[in-house]
């Protein structure tokens, strides 16, 4: 199977205005043109606002907001000694960034070099969310609220042949959904083109267009294998399919009581009704137990996280308690690098939120008054995910991990536009009320923790052979188990068979841009501060 960043499983667009604001025109650069190269010089940073703005190739006119552009002429080495200077203002571990010459490298390559090399306890990068893209495409996809396709969310279990591609789960009413294709179908061709085995480029390129459609009405015919071997063709024709964030909502009858399951895809402004109608529906049927499944979630508003813990927890235990603080480099102290603001924890928040305004409604949110609470995970829940599961404990509510290892996303970014392009480097590091936020190998389920990023809970395969919210789907009956006999399953086997591949050799296809999905789409952080609703006086 692919890595965990490439099987993260995020396809929507979602992030705040502020957020957006920063990544484009209007930044307070006062730059004036110049084609003089400036002079590295080992270990000595000028201020960033000395080199922003300053183009090679400087666009002109206005962007897609009709902000004009600050750009004026400038040279690549303006450019990278931008980079050079904001990197070691904002960067989490800018200390740990080697100062090499920029006049080596080309722009793309000199950034991409900006990181750190430290290795995680695993033996991974510490920064694996390194990355930048062209500014045009980040506003256009950021903005548009809506993303082409067919509604379903695939699981890249082998990219190159024999591929393997099997549907997670497909949105309520996408031409998917309505198409009748469900969980556990498997790919097999795609306009006549063996899925499989294709093996020319022309032949992946065509595989790559039906996968990833550019734009809404395209067609194409789809083969697939039902989970008892029956085969059906299928044309489905992609369309601005709008995300339905909370699915799957229902109460569960057991011997500990009534359990909640509620199956959450998305921390996007739009699922916030869809929390509020399922967590009242637990209130009033008397739940004690609640299942969250965010197998599937890769992140978003880092507010909503702090609404559903909230949520979970309820007023008692979250009263005047921090649910995220949010940690820059060791030389900004109190102050936010970025925007020069002093930092301020998020506290767990107890109401509805205007998404259009930013403002707290007089609504109060339902709460549950959890000491506990199980949540299904995969490599793919990361970042707000995994925010409310350390959010939880640091209030000392137990969460109980059923499934795989989280993603293991702490931090966050500031998306900054320089010259047309976006770059995404790692300025904050988010830790709970204990402060504990190092879970960059992700949160683990285990029958023994024994570190701070060990949880109690079972490692389950994720089973493609029921639908979500089935109680015999091998994730929720692990945790309906576990809530009677505190005891993990004997043995996963059946939900681990339909994943084992043999070698893949070939041509790969192309895959979703895992770090783009789950951090720009879905970016945790709110750069303005929720205010309280504006009375009028």
């Amino acid at each position: 199977m692919i890595n965990k960043l490439e099987s993260l499983r995020l396809f929507f667009i979602a992030i705040t205005t502020s957020v957006v604001l920063l990544s484009c025109g209007g930044s307070n650069s006062t730059a004036t043109s110049d084609t003089n190269e400036p002079t590295w010089v080992a270990g000595e940073f000028l201020d960033d606002s000395e080199y922003k703005d300053l183009c090679e190739s400087p666009r002109t006119g206005s962007d897609s907001n009709g902000d004009t552009f600050d750009d004026v002429l400038g040279t690549s080495m303006h450019e990278k000694m931008w980079l050079r200077s904001w990197t070691n203002q904002t960067y989490l571990w800018y200390d740990e960034v080697d100062d090499n010459d920029p006049s080596l490298f080309t722009v793309d390559a000199f950034f991409t070099q900006l990181r750190t090399e430290q290795l995680t306890a695993s033996g991974s990068f510490k920064d694996n969310f390194h990355f930048s893209q062209s500014t045009e495409e980040y506003n256009l996809r950021t903005q548009s609220g809506v993303s082409s396709g067919y509604g379903i969310s695939w699981e890249f279990v082998a990219t190159s042949s024999p591929r393997r591609l099997i549907v997670q789960y497909t949105e309520p009413n996408s031409p998917a959904a309505l198409a009748g294709v469900v969980r556990g179908d498997e790919l097999e061709m795609i306009d006549n083109i063996d899925f499989i085995n294709a093996s020319t480029e022309a032949e992946v390129d065509d595989i790559n267009a039906a996968l990833f459609p550019s734009d809404a009405g395209e067609t194409y015919n789809f083969v697939f294998t039902t989970l008892n071997g029956e085969s059906y063709s299928v044309d489905i024709t992609s369309a601005n399919v709008e995300l339905q964030p909370v699915q799957n909502v229902k109460v569960i009858d057991s011997p500990m009581g009534n359990i909640g399951y509620l199956q959450f895809n998305s921390f996007i402004s739009s699922g916030q009704q869809g929390l509020i109608d399922g967590f009242q529906e637990f209130v009033d049927n008397n739940v004690n137990e609640l299942v969250l499944d965010m197998r599937y979630n890769g992140g978003g508003l880092l507010a909503m996280a702090s609404q559903l813990a909230y949520m979970v927890a309820g007023a008692s235990q979250t009263n005047n308690q921090i649910f995220e603080t949010t940690q820059f480099n060791n030389k900004s102290g109190t102050t936010n690098p970025v925007t020069g603001d002093t930092v301020q924890a998020t506290p767990f928040y107890t109401r509805e939120i205007d998404w259009d305004t930013y403002q707290f409604t007089s609504e109060t949110l339902p709460s549950l008054d959890l000491t506990r609470i199980f949540v299904l995970t995969t490599g793919s829940t990361c970042s707000a995910s995994e925010a409310v599961i350390n959010g939880l404990r640091g209030i000392d509510v137990e969460v109980v991990l059923i499934g795989d290892t989280t993603c293991g996303k702490p931090y966050g970014f500031y998306p900054q536009d320089n010259c047309s392009t976006t770059y995404f480097t790692i300025q904050f590091q988010g830790v709970n009320a204990k402060e504990f936020g190092e879970y960059s190998d992700g949160f683990k389920p285990t029958a023994t923790p024994t570190f701070d990023d060990e949880l109690p809970g079972c490692n389950v395969s994720d089973d493609f052979s029921k639908l979500l919210g089935d109680e015999s789907e091998s994730l929720l009956a692990a945790a309906l188990n576990y809530s009677e006999t505190s005891e993990c399953p004997v043995s996963t086997q059946l939900a681990t068979s339909r994943l084992r591949t043999t070698e893949n050799i070939g041509i790969a296809i192309k895959t979703p841009n895992a770090v783009l999905e789950s951090i720009v789409f879905e970016n945790k952080l709110i750069t303005e501060p929720i205010q309280e609703p504006d009375t009028g006086i």
